[in-house]
């Protein structure tokens, strides 16, 4: 009879419950070798290897800023205007959703891809969606690397509150952990939650400060999308690498208290849900 290793003692599912990333502290070494396993197998086969990691991101940005820039003539504001500074505001907007769809649209089928680990009960299962997490946050910093290039070669300098950029970051990737915990566990039971999310990310997408500046629009508008969790996200990092400023402390840290939430709720999710995870599959 297999054994569930998610059992522990009383103390040690009190500090999992507080400290959702505690495990990967005891996983540390699994957790790094699928990761490292996941990001190189995305480009092992392909002839240019990882430049596609560089190259995607810059046509996609290529085609949205003819698109939106030059056909529709877009601009971000009457303040900062020209095709170039839509450029760079698009595509930090850009890297922040980009993060959450690797996220949402992968987790669903993250340990339905990995059915023949289930049966291994010594095997922790919640470093699979960890795994996604941690390979979209690999290639956004790439992105952010591409983005402070462009930044350098186009205005010669680079705001020093760029550093805040890992900090904005954090309490993000801590909730799409949280969703990712969730959306694995679903995707086990109800694998149509591929296609679900599919139309999230469309909506996501359109309904977030990626493609305008919120400022412009109806405070009544301005209130349903900063319900989208990456709009908040995406104001910052624009601020930090773009604008030159801090980011907004208290509402950072009221992000934080929800992303807490938010992963504490799905690691416990997932590991009610794991419970029946080898009948199903």
């Amino acid at each position: 009879m297999a054994l569930d290793t998610t059992s522990k003692s009383g103390s040690g599912q009190l500090l999992s419950r507080l400290i959702p990333l505690s495990f990967l502290t005891t996983h540390r070494v699994a957790f790094r070798q699928f990761l490292v396993r996941a990001i190189s197998r995305r480009y092992r086969l392909s002839a240019f290897g990882a430049l596609w990691m560089i190259v995607v991101p810059l046509v996609t940005l290529g085609i949205y800023t003819f698109v939106f820039g030059v056909v529709m003539e877009s601009r971000w504001n009457s303040e900062q205007s020209g095709t170039s500074v839509f450029s760079i505001y698009l595509f930090s907007g850009l890297i922040v959703f980009w993060v959450m769809a690797e996220v949402v649209g992968q987790s669903p089928t993250a340990i339905a891809e990995h059915t023949n680990l289930v049966k291994r009960a010594v095997f922790p299962l919640e470093i699979l969606p960890a795994v996604v997490v941690g390979s979209a946050v690999f290639h956004a910093l790439v992105n952010a690397l591409v983005l402070m290039a462009a930044l350098l070669a186009l205005q010669g300098t680079i705001p020093l509150s760029a550093l805040w950029l890992p900090v904005v970051l954090a309490p993000f990737v801590l909730m799409l952990l949280g969703f990712a915990w969730i959306l694995a566990a679903i995707g086990v039971y109800f694998r149509d939650i591929v296609h679900v999310v599919g139309l999230f990310l469309t909506g996501a997408l359109f309904i977030s400060p990626v493609f305008y500046d919120t400022s412009r629009l109806n405070p009544i508008i301005q209130s349903v999308i900063i319900l989208n969790p990456i709009t908040f996200i995406v104001v910052q990092t624009r601020k930090v690498i773009l604008e030159g400023q801090a980011p907004d402390w208290i509402g950072l840290g009221l992000y934080l208290l929800v992303a807490w939430a938010v992963a504490s709720i799905g690691l416990a999710f997932f590991r009610r849900a794991r419970a029946n995870f080898a009948d199903v599959l």
